[in-house]
């Protein structure tokens, strides 16, 4: 809403002209960016599976996913992290199984 002169109201006020907020970098957090998303994938390759993570794409292969969702809120800390790691380790199983 632009002011007006007037003294009271919805709009009352000396008119100014807005100034438009930068986004601060907490607001940009998280957002992955190509070259992330590329570094990432090479640490992946390089690096492989930890043991834990080796565990849980064994109990998903078993269908065994209430097992793999404790073991790994067990080592993550919290439900939300467990899910996102199911999700990527999923999505892991289904390429290979595209790959074959």
């Amino acid at each position: 809403m632009t002011r007006t002169n007037l003294r009271c109201g919805l709009n009352k006020g000396y008119p100014t002209t807005p100034i438009p907020k930068a986004s601060r970098p907490s607001q940009r957090k998280g957002i992955q960016s190509t070259k992330n998303k590329f570094v990432h994938s090479v640490i992946r390759e390089v690096a492989g599976f930890s043991p834990y993570e080796r565990r849980v794409l064994e109990l998903l292969r078993n269908s065994k996913d209430k097992k793999a969702r404790k073991l790994t809120k067990k080592r993550l800390g919290t439900m939300l992290r467990s899910k996102r790691k199911l999700e990527e380790l999923g999505t892991v199983i289904q390429e290979s199984r595209r790959a074959h």
